[in-house]
């Protein structure tokens, strides 16, 4: 399945309607004074683009990635499905996310690891520092241990991993990996083994596909803005959105069914046999017979004017007559 979300600006203009919130992407800086939206959610099958539900959001991250998790469960509990895989962007490869699709709901996370711990000037970044599952330590590229004390910070979702100064300060290493710290510090997350599964899942050919077929929400978001002209609500508050993206979703799904659906073999009309010459021929030869005089037709004396001899002789008497 996938997940994406849409911003509509049906209540451009007026900020103090309920629900509404400043569009944080998607809209053009000159537009941000009134850049006041609902976000649409929507969680498609992606086998067949066809969409499984739908949530009604506030245009934030942090309600979107809670729009996820609310229909994942609806659909769930609704319908019984249990999704593989799930395929969004960025936004939605926080580690709480991560954790909750791979610890919770046994879901393949096909999305972008949502991460900063890159680093720009030259410096060692915190991949360059392995981490042992086993003894639950970091090692530095020196070798050096960098151990955890247990306490969580960061909303009790963090553990730092700290050096050694002594190990720090003669390390000849110190340059390109601490350079203005005392010693060196990576932070881990509690959710940090549902990140690795992800990592580990974005250098698969699989994910490649589920990228690729990601491109089927996003046709759906361009028809619903394109096509349908959803781009402003006209229902007040968060029930008027969520009832307008229903039915806007609930055309889509049929414009889709209609295509799903096999079109019926065209009827065969049955062929009728059309006479021959020579069967007109003695059907007109009847008919003129039948319309002449009982002197050339010839009376109940004669039957054999009634035969297909009779017909002929008929014929006959006719072109000698004409």
């Amino acid at each position: 399945m996938a997940e994406g979300k849409a911003e509509v600006g049906g209540i451009i203009g007026n900020p103090n309607k309920p629900g509404a919130a400043w569009a944080s992407e998607g809209w053009d800086v000159s537009l941000r004074d009134r850049a006041v939206g609902c976000a649409d959610n929507y969680l498609i099958d992606l086998r067949a683009a066809v969409i499984v539900d739908v949530e009604a959001t506030r245009a934030i991250r942090q309600a979107e990635v809670g729009a996820a998790r609310t229909m994942i469960e609806r659909t769930q509990d609704r319908f019984g499905i249990h999704p593989e895989r799930l395929t969004a962007d960025s936004a939605y490869g926080s580690a709480e996310m991560l954790g909750w699709l791979v610890n919770e709901r046994a879901i393949e996370p096909h999305i972008p690891v949502f991460d900063k711990s890159a680093r720009e000037d030259g410096t060692f970044a915190r991949d360059d520092v392995a981490y042992d599952p086993e003894t639950e330590i970091y090692r530095c590229p020196a070798g050096k241990v960098l151990t955890s004390t247990g306490t969580l910070v960061n909303d009790e979702a963090t553990l730092l991993y700290r050096a050694s100064k002594r190990d720090c300060d003669i390390c000849e290493l110190k340059p390109q990996c601490c350079p203005k710290m005392p010693a060196r510090k990576v932070p881990r997350s509690i959710y940090e083994s549902a990140r690795d599964v992800a990592r580990g899942i974005a250098r698969t050919e699989a994910y490649v596909t589920s990228r690729r077929e990601r491109k089927k929400i996003e046709m759906l978001f361009a028809h619903l803005k394109r096509i349908l002209r959803l781009d402003r609500l006209r229902l007040r508050g968060p029930c008027g959105a969520h009832d307008e993206f229903l039915l806007a979703a609930t055309a889509q799904n049929l414009r889709k069914l209609a295509k799903l659906i096999p079109v019926p073999a065209p009827m065969r009309t049955p062929t009728v046999k059309s006479p021959t010459s020579s069967t007109l021929s003695a059907q007109s030869e009847r008919t003129w017979l039948d319309s002449q005089p009982s002197t050339v037709r010839g009376s109940r004396h004669c039957p054999a004017l009634k035969t297909e001899e009779g017909y002929g002789m008929a014929s006959a008497i006719r072109n000698k007559a004409e």
